[in-house]
């Protein structure tokens, strides 16, 4: 009777934690959807047709598109030959932000992009395969009076992918190919008002370098950059939940060290998802808005890299340490085949992040995409990456379903068994299939709120109520798997409550009473759980 109590006691604090967690889950969405805006605005940007006469083009003047020291513009490139301005003078100049404006720390990222308009002309048609040549410098300044600073300057190689959509005749000429956005530049920090680009696409017949790349007409850049109020809104949500799981963790790990056995394996792995979380949560993002750190970029995928490695391990030991198995369990050795493709492929994901984002620290211009050499090496990565996950999956999709199975064999022991103990058994075992739910719909939710963010406009509008759908699936995403990881720590800590103490009537056969917790690990104070008492004697016979 006793047991039956507690039991039941039990389950009714985990519905009460489960509902207290559902309540913040919807917080977490709701403060993307109403109160931050759209996580990152596109600007477009046209740029300006500079004329610049001297001989050596890049070592010390820059060319301001508008201002009180703007360049000598060109209105066309028919301008051009009627004054006889060659190709090599012209430059393509780009002030960041738009006039009246500034931008801002908060920003986080510029993200560009670069569309070129190229029209048809019979005797400077548009060759197969072409690539275009850019000599690109990027400059800052924080007031509009300074000198620019020069922040890089290099010289890429971008390749064009064009279609034109009518016969290349006579007629045609003057129609614009309709030509594939270009990777063009990527800084991982805002930390400056003003920026300048100047673009020059030097010409040299005689090694073939811009030959046969149509007649360019304009180039055009799209700028992205987060949100500053949903930068705010993001490191709020950081600021707040750090403390929450850290103390959840040191809460977690000290009643573990009170137990007088060492921790075992599930435990271990638990309180190492707590650290990888913590390590995501730690709002070290403030620190950006006054300090110029182009590697945050970086940092980040390298944050959500360790995490997701993490938790992916977890689902696997998690499965294994409830599969009973006595030889296999309690070892991280015996889980080397399922974890061994986590490593494999976060490495090459790591090895890819590196090619791209790490030589971007030194070079913004630089994409991993543009070469022939650099796509293949990219793409072999990501398969690779692509077929340990596949691997990972049939893992895990394999161990679930021996869980269940064992399960399933295990319950047709109950009914043998005294009232309390099977309550007490049937408790372990519904609240494993609780978490696998819980797993199941975290994952699910998910992948069903990035499809939903990709495939709406942004944002819902409910009379007057709007709800950005991408800033709610950042918000609430990224809650519930913090609150995952609160939840696991809160249910899987060992309890040091006991029942049963010398029952009479035998029910629990335990003297010195058993443990009331939601794992089936080994657990007691003294040794293994009745639960995998029962499972290694069965598994014996």
């Amino acid at each position: 009777m006793a047991g039956a109590i507690i039991e039941n006691m039990s389950t009714r604090k985990l519905c009460i934690v489960g509902g207290i967690l559902l309540v913040f889950q919807v917080i977490a969405f709701l403060v993307g959807g109403l109160i931050a805006p759209s996580p990152t605005t596109a600007v477009p940007y046209m740029s300006v047709k500079c004329i610049d006469v001297r001989k050596n083009h890049h070592k010390t003047k820059w060319l301001m598109p508008w201002g009180p020291n703007h360049c000598k513009k060109l209105k066309d490139f028919d301008e051009a030959v009627s004054r006889q301005i060659e190709a090599n003078d012209i430059v393509f100049a780009v002030h960041i932000p738009l006039p009246s404006k500034e931008m801002s720390p908060w920003f986080q990222f510029m993200l560009f992009i670069m569309q070129l308009d190229i029209a048809f002309k019979m005797d400077n048609d548009l060759k197969e395969n072409a690539e275009i040549t850019l000599d690109v410098s990027l400059a800052y300044r924080d007031n509009m009076f300074d000198d620019w600073e020069e922040i890089a300057h290099a010289i890429e190689i971008r390749k064009l992918k064009c279609t034109f959509g009518s016969p290349k005749t006579v007629e045609s000429e003057g129609r614009h190919y309709d030509c594939d956005f270009l990777p063009f530049m990527e800084i991982g920090s805002v930390a400056h008002k003003y920026y300048l680009i100047n673009i020059r696409l030097p010409v040299n017949d005689r090694k073939g370098i811009n030959v046969g790349i149509g007649e360019i007409k304009d180039i055009r850049l799209v700028g992205i950059h987060q949100n500053g109020g949903f930068t705010k809104v993001w490191f709020a949500m950081k600021t707040f939940l750090t403390p929450s799981i850290l103390i959840i963790m040191v809460w977690y790990w000290r009643r573990i060290t009170l137990m007088t056995r060492a921790p075992v394996l599930l435990e271990k792995v638990i309180f190492a998802l707590g650290i990888s979380m913590t390590f995501i949560n730690i709002p070290v993002e403030w620190f950006s808005i006054g300090f110029d750190w182009t590697w945050m970029l970086l940092f980040g995928d390298i944050r959500q890299g360790i995490f997701y490695a993490m938790l992916l391990s977890f689902w696997i030991i998690f499965c294994g340490e409830h599969m009973m198995d006595q030889n296999e369990r309690n070892r991280l050795s015996g889980y080397w085949k399922q974890v061994g493709p986590i490593a494999v492929g976060s490495f090459c994901l790591f090895i890819f992040d590196m090619c791209e984002r790490g030589v971007q620290l030194k070079n913004p211009f630089y994409s991993i995409w543009t070469t022939e050499v650099g796509t293949e090496l990219a793409m072999a990565f990501i398969i690779v990456a692509g077929i340990c996950l596949c691997l990972y999956f049939l893992f895990l999709c394999f161990m679930v379903f021996q869980v269940f199975r064992n399960i399933s064999g295990k319950q047709s022991s109950l009914p043998a068994m005294s009232k309390a103990r099977r309550l007490h058994y049937e408790g372990l075992i519904f609240r494993f299939k609780f978490l696998m739910l819980i797993t199941l719909a975290c994952a699910a939710m998910t992948v069903i709120f990035f499809i939903v963010s990709q495939v709406t406009e942004g944002h819902w509008k409910w009379g007057d109520i709007t709800i950005q759908v991408n800033s709610a699936f950042f918000t609430g995403i990224y809650g519930m798997w913090n609150l995952y990881v609160f939840a696991l720590m809160f249910l899987y800590a060992p309890s040091h409550k006991n029942y049963g103490d010398d029952q009479s009537n035998g029910d629990l056969g335990v003297n010195s009473g058993e443990e009331l917790q939601l794992t089936t690990t080994i657990t007691h104070v003294d040794g293994p759980t009745e639960v995998y008492k029962l499972a290694r004697k069965e598994a014996q016979e």
